[in-house]
């Protein structure tokens, strides 16, 4: 698959608080992805109801939001900080919807 050269910042929804015995492959899987995002060169927004989670590490997110507004508000106050692409959770039990900010 060849390389998108328009996209130049993600956010990347994070799975949230914890439940017991689930933490740690969301924690492990979401903060892979934010890994390669990174490498790729795109600046990760992360929004994580959870901020001790590790994804939410400088390391892995450029942009840390822990109390995450609607997307259509966020984007009208903060243009600079819009996202070019969203990224759903990785490792949910649901699929999540709607991974193109409109």
């Amino acid at each position: 698959m060849p390389k998108r050269t328009d996209l130049k910042s993600v956010l990347v929804i994070g799975s949230g608080p914890i439940v017991i015995g689930q933490a740690a492959e969301f924690d492990y899987s979401g903060t892979q992805a934010l890994r390669v995002l990174k490498e790729e060169g795109l600046r990760v927004i992360l929004v994580n109801s959870n901020p001790a989670t590790i994804m939410t590490d400088p390391e892995f997110a450029d942009a840390p939001i822990w109390n995450p507004s609607p997307l259509r508000w966020w984007k009208r106050s903060s243009p600079r900080n819009a996202p070019t692409r969203s990224c759903p959770p990785w490792a949910a039990r649901q699929p999540q919807h709607g991974d193109r900010p409109g």
